[in-house]
């Protein structure tokens, strides 16, 4: 399937790593004009070398705090000056702390929300103006399975994604008339540095190894097994391409069957 994202501006947040650097990978090999995003330049350089060696395509980088609006603005404005304009974001951050609610102060929840939720309006706001110049886009939001069942530990992570989908399907029916797809996608249990993280934490919680911890977990998911962070990219690819031009407004699982909820 050609996904007609040859030569499409595409930018990826907090891409130098994890999912983000799956996903970007995925539109460099389908030859899109990448534009990586993190605060880590060491990072970006590294990732940068890596897709390029994978799929021939040389992805562009911009260093900044996803936090920060005007490190927001300024990456926008780079890559539609670089690309000649922006025809997909790929809204996408590392989780807030794990923790239950007796646990966090005013203050960390106020950074939570800027990192999880704020980052992505102030994302949107700014290729809002070339997409709709355009003609046409596509906004995706990556989250987490806790959107249709909240995971234990991550009251943040829990709050702020649900957000996320709150804001995501407005969106889409906003800016249906723009031309402009706006999707949802939620990874389950997918092998990353943070699954692994948060896999020491409910490990030392249960008094278990990592891999006993994982072997139990991988129980419960019907497919046996974590999954891939390249199974998430080719669905961000296809959600993000021409090949969709149908599918908005809409919440889409990569979990390997783990979650019940209908």
């Amino acid at each position: 399937m050609d996904l007609g994202l040859k030569d499409k501006g595409v930018i990826v947040m907090a891409s130098s790593s994890g999912l983000g650097k799956a996903v970007a990978c995925e539109f460099a090999r389908e030859q899109a004009k990448v534009m990586l995003f993190s605060p880590f330049e060491d990072q970006l350089k590294e990732a940068q070398a890596e897709i390029k060696a994978e799929t021939g395509n040389a992805p562009e980088y911009f260093v900044g705090d996803i936090t920060k609006a005007e490190d927001i603005k300024q990456l926008v404005a780079t890559t539609v000056a670089k690309f000649g304009g922006v025809y997909a974001l790929v809204n996408n951050t590392g989780g807030p702390p794990a923790g239950t609610f007796d646990a966090f102060d005013d203050e960390t929840w106020q950074k939570a929300y800027e990192l999880t939720l704020l980052s992505y309006v102030r994302a949107v706001r700014e290729v809002l103006p070339h997409m709709r110049a355009a003609g046409t886009g596509r906004i995706l939001c990556s989250t987490s399975s806790s959107i249709k069942a909240v995971l234990d530990n991550l009251i943040l992570s829990n709050t702020f994604r649900s957000g996320v989908v709150g804001l995501a399907k407005t969106l889409s029916q906003e800016l249906g008339k723009d031309g402009i797809l706006v999707n949802v996608i939620a990874p389950g249990r997918i092998g990353t540095a943070r699954i692994d993280q948060l896999d020491q934490i409910r490990a030392d919680k249960a008094g278990i190894s990592v891999e006993q911890l994982q072997q139990n977990t991988f129980k419960t998911i019907p497919l046996g097994r974590y999954g891939e962070p390249a199974e998430y990219g080719k669905l961000s690819a296809f959600l993000c391409s021409e090949a969709n031009t149908y599918i908005t407004g809409q919440s889409v699982l990569v979990d390997g069957g783990l979650v019940k909820a209908l």
